[in-house]
């Protein structure tokens, strides 16, 4: 005993308590028994209970926590050490992919940016020129999906003039075109190579623009497994940009195509069939298997990629993927 009537334990006796408790005894037993105070046994719980890590390391949750304040600061590192010389501008584009990975706060000290300086930037209104181009745009890639995928820019401008009311020249239509990424309608010449319809161009029509103004415009897809009965189960998500709301999910205990159309399909007939769609995902063999991007084809959605090793282009999937393996990871589950 000390000076202050203050026990002090040690460590082993504490994880003892910890395993007793893991193993079936009630806190109020062990506190009789050992003559500790509920409230500390509770933090001893909390402080010792062991996570199962992704490489199969098994940690106490203080562990867990130091090692997360460790690599929080690592990234902080390298923040500094990639953007050290780098322009004003090229700061504020770091922010802006960052800004689901980090505090703004931590963004702000480490790239030297203000915070007032930040939302002025990204957080200002569009110019009634911006809101002018993203709606026709958004009406081209209607058109697009609504015809097929077979209009170029010609015959796009008609459509929008005859049946829009909106009098635009061909060139606007094809610098509209080439921003959304969309491929030309020319006539190629014949190539004696048979490639896999799997090798198509992987194109990124969402370009990060998160943040749609109306529903059923976009949707984005990712896997991120699950452990339950000490197997690895996948699941499948679609969220609406719009609205951040995840609108279908699916889980598998195989990560392959039928569990990725699943998932689709649930979105799908849950929302209507709606026409002029975009689904953005990773490069995954799930999304750009032959068989899923055929099925897209047949309902007209533009298909949409992020760059390789680029996960910022998914930052939205990628957030909650992070958030639900934190929740999920705390827990044993004995079934799915």
């Amino acid at each position: 005993m000390t000076a202050n009537n203050y026990t002090k334990y040690d460590e082993d006796f504490k994880k003892s308590l910890v395993t007793l408790y893991q193993n079936g005894k009630t806190q109020t037993l062990l506190c009789k028994e050992y003559g500790v105070s509920q409230s500390v046994l509770a933090k001893w719980v909390n402080q010792y209970s062991t996570v199962e890590m992704d490489d199969g390391d098994v940690l106490t949750a203080k562990q867990v926590k130091e090692l997360q304040k460790h690599n929080a600061q690592l990234e902080e590192e390298n923040l500094i050490l990639n953007h050290l010389h780098a322009s004003f501008k090229q700061r504020l584009d770091a922010f802006y992919k960052l800004r689901f990975q980090h505090s703004i706060k931590t963004l702000c000290r480490v790239l030297k940016v203000n915070r007032s300086t930040y939302y002025k930037h990204f957080s200002s209104k569009p110019s009634p020129h911006m809101k002018e181009n993203q709606y026709i745009a958004s009406q081209i890639l209607h058109i697009y999906a609504d015809y097929q995928k077979r209009l170029g820019a010609y015959k796009i401008t008609y459509v929008l003039k005859h049946d829009y009311g909106i009098n635009i020249s061909i060139g606007k239509v094809y610098r509209l075109m080439k921003q959304l990424q969309l491929p030309k309608m020319s006539t190629d010449k014949h190539s004696k190579s048979h490639q896999h319809s799997d090798n198509k161009k992987c194109c990124n029509h969402l370009q990060q623009n998160f943040n749609q103004k109306s529903p059923n415009l976009v949707r984005v897809s990712n896997i991120t497994y699950i452990k339950a009965s000490g197997k690895s189960h996948y699941l499948c998500i679609i969220m609406d940009l719009y609205s951040r709301k995840v609108i279908s999910w699916h889980i598998s205990t195989n990560t392959d195509t039928e569990l990725v159309m699943t998932t689709f399909r649930k979105a799908y007939e849950k929302r209507n069939a709606p026409y002029g769609l975009m689904f953005h995902s990773d490069r995954g063999i799930q999304y750009t298997f032959f068989t899923f991007r055929q099925f897209l084809d047949s309902l007209n959605v533009v298909q949409s990629f992020s760059k390789k090793g680029y996960p910022f282009d998914n930052a939205c999937c990628g957030s909650f993927s992070n958030i639900s393996k934190k929740e999920t990871n705390r827990k044993n589950y004995h079934s799915i």
